[in-house]
């Protein structure tokens, strides 16, 4: 079974990424999967499983921390089968601990494996991947998605002839 996630970032609007992975893919495979795709160097990162909220469940690290805890886990002792069960399942990839920088995944469907291609394999790309250590580093010839959708609806505001009681 292929599982196919949708990867976002907060920092560039226009910025997607859509990859196809083994369900038995361990995170820790996922995570150097995802460095390579970006261009970034390795770094230490973590996975969490998120509820619909986006609020951290699980953590998944890099390095095994040890110890009996109940909320951090080995990446290399995990798999994507094992915590991905639903469609629009979710995680977040941490990839940048001390400035707390993240990537926002979620599970967009599942398939057979189709012959001729190779997984993990990268589906979709748009836009380039934000800098690994400047997050204030922004491609300026890029503007926001979002923002060109909802410039149609700018015609509303400060439209005083609209009464908001009834």
């Amino acid at each position: 079974m292929v599982l196919q996630f949708r990867m976002l970032s907060d920092e560039n609007d226009n910025f997607v990424r859509d990859y196809e992975v083994m369900y038995d893919m361990s995170l820790f495979d996922f995570h150097k999967f995802i460095l390579e795709s970006l261009g970034y160097d390795d770094c230490m990162a973590s996975f969490f499983t998120v509820d619909d909220r986006w609020e951290k469940l699980h953590e998944f690290t890099a390095v095994d921390m040890g110890g009996d805890s109940e909320s951090t886990s080995a990446m290399e002792e995990t798999t994507l089968g094992q915590i991905i069960h639903n469609h629009r399942d979710r995680l977040i990839y941490l990839f940048d601990m001390f400035a707390d920088r993240a990537f926002y995944i979620e599970l967009t469907g599942a398939k057979e494996a189709e012959k001729g291609f190779e997984y993990p394999r990268v589906a979709f790309e748009n836009a380039p991947a934000p800098d690994q250590y400047d997050p204030d580093a922004v491609s300026s010839d890029e503007g926001s998605i979002f923002e060109e959708m909802m410039g149609d609806f700018n015609d509303f505001e400060g439209d005083d002839n609209y009464d908001d009681e009834y």
